[in-house]
Order: structure tokens, then sequence, then C-alpha cells
């Protein structure tokens, strides 16, 4: 059974892996500057080559965030969907916040996909 509780912790995961996805993204964005940087510079290659690897496990872990956050989102719709459904309760902060949650991730998986 659906309860407020359970919405605002599958909400509080989604708003976590979202964070977690940016996170990662600037981590990306932070190492392969990096590492155009040492290349530019003539770095060891053996230091590059360490730098390359930095790069490719951020990288890797992109993909992981995302499949776990469309999990969380399916999660949160479904509860969200129950809660309205069983105990009709369509407002509340809880809601509220679910459904602003909701819409982040929809158009952030828009903007991924595009």
């Amino acid at each position: 059974m659906a309860t407020l509780r359970n919405l605002k912790i599958k909400t509080g995961t989604c708003k976590r892996i979202v964070k977690e996805l940016h996170s990662y993204e600037k981590e990306v964005e932070r190492e392969a500057a990096k590492t155009a940087d040492m290349k530019e510079k003539g770095a060891d290659p053996y230091d590059l080559k360490q730098q390359e690897n930095v790069l490719a496990e951020s990288r890797m872990m992109l993909p992981d965030c995302q499949k776990r956050l469309e999990a969380s989102l399916a999660d949160l719709k479904g509860i969200l969907a129950e809660l309205e459904e069983e105990l009709n309760q369509k407002e509340g902060p809880e809601i509220e916040e679910a459904r602003t949650i909701i819409g982040e991730v929809d158009k952030l998986f828009q903007t991924t996909e595009a």
C-alpha cells in the first residue's frame, strides 16, 4: 500500500540521483579538459594513459546513473498513481513535490535524447 512516507522516500531518491548525475557530468567535463590539457602540453605517456583511464571510468558512470534514475522515476510514478487512485489524494506538499521532480526528470531525459 502506498503511503505519503513512501512517496517522500521515492521523491528523495530521485532528487539524489539527479544530483549525482549532474555531478558525474561535471566530473566528465573536468576530466576531459584535464586530459586535453595534458595532451596539449605533451605529458608523459604513462600519466596521460592514467588520466584517460580516469576519464573513461567517469564516463562509464553516466549510463549506470541514468538507468538508476529511470528505475527510480518509474517507482515514483507508480507510487504517485497508487496514492491518487487508492487514497484519492491529489493535493498536498508531498504530492506537489513528487510531480515537480517527475517533470524535471522527464525534461532531463528529453534533453539527453535530443
